[in-house]
């Protein structure tokens, strides 16, 4: 819970859900979580961690280079982050949301004084009501971009930050059976505390515009679950998915604490 005495909600928006699985990121997707946000504002409080610079870079460059995949991505990822900040900031400033960057890298967490600031300093963008928007650390971190498209990160994030939930917003609605992904008449697990049945259930598969894949928010959630933190895997293709998925009126796994 953030010092407002509001409940906090971490929400994770993948690749595929900012660009509604095309090539371009969506303004209209970036317009509807805004809105979202907008209506829930007076109860709850967001830290939002978001993919997309490195699709938003790919928008409009091409880059030459002799150097290893990973190098590029980075160069795209340092091209892309502050045009993917800019269109947060026009969306969200039309509803009066106020946003801020914050790039992180996994060993700010592995060192006791980078965590005590993360908390401080997002604590201090919550009192004034900014909406942190977190992004790996892209052109330093070399494992971060091939690995889980932010989905670990936002669960180191909720963990640190003490959230009431954590959203991770996909572009399915939410883990589905294994033996009904067999059938194709895909069939959403809804409710579950266990890990290890979820794992199971999936496969390695990556997402088509992103880095994770169901298995790294399986394990995201397994994180926040130590943490005592609940994980909702949402459909955030859908407009409204936030508002439906509390108003249950949407099909998603919940997973629960122990």
């Amino acid at each position: 819970m953030g010092k407002s005495g509001k409940k906090r909600i971490l929400l994770k928006i993948g690749t595929n859900v900012l660009t509604k699985e095309t090539d371009n990121i969506s303004r209209g997707k970036i317009e509807d979580i805004a809105k979202q946000i907008a209506r829930l504002k007076d109860d709850y409080e967001f830290v939002i961690v978001s993919s997309g610079a490195i699709a938003v870079a790919r928008q409009f460059v091409k880059l030459e280079s002799n150097g290893k995949e990973i190098n590029v991505k980075q160069a795209l990822a340092s091209i892309g982050q502050p045009h993917l900040m800019r269109i947060y900031q026009e969306c969200f400033r039309e509803l009066g949301l106020l946003t801020s960057q914050c790039l992180l890298s996994y060993s700010d967490f592995e060192k006791e004084q980078s965590t005590i600031n993360i908390v401080n300093f997002i604590n201090v963008l919550g009192e004034n009501n900014y909406i942190p928007i977190i992004n790996e650390n892209d052109t330093v971190a070399t494992d971060a971009i091939k690995f889980g498209d932010n989905d670990k990160l936002s669960a180191l994030a909720a963990a640190l930050l003490k959230v009431d939930l954590l959203m991770i917003a996909t572009n399915t609605n939410g883990i589905y059976t294994k033996d009904s992904m067999h059938n194709h008449q895909e069939k959403t697990i809804l409710e579950t505390a266990d890990i290890q049945s979820l794992k199971s259930e999936v496969g390695k598969t990556i997402s088509s515009g992103g880095t994770g894949g169901m298995i790294s928010k399986i394990e995201a959630a397994e994180i926040a679950q130590k943490a005592n933190i609940e994980t909702w895997i949402l459909n955030g293709l859908n407009d409204n998915f936030m508002l439906d998925a509390m108003r249950n009126k949407s099909v998603f796994t919940k997973i629960t604490r122990k």
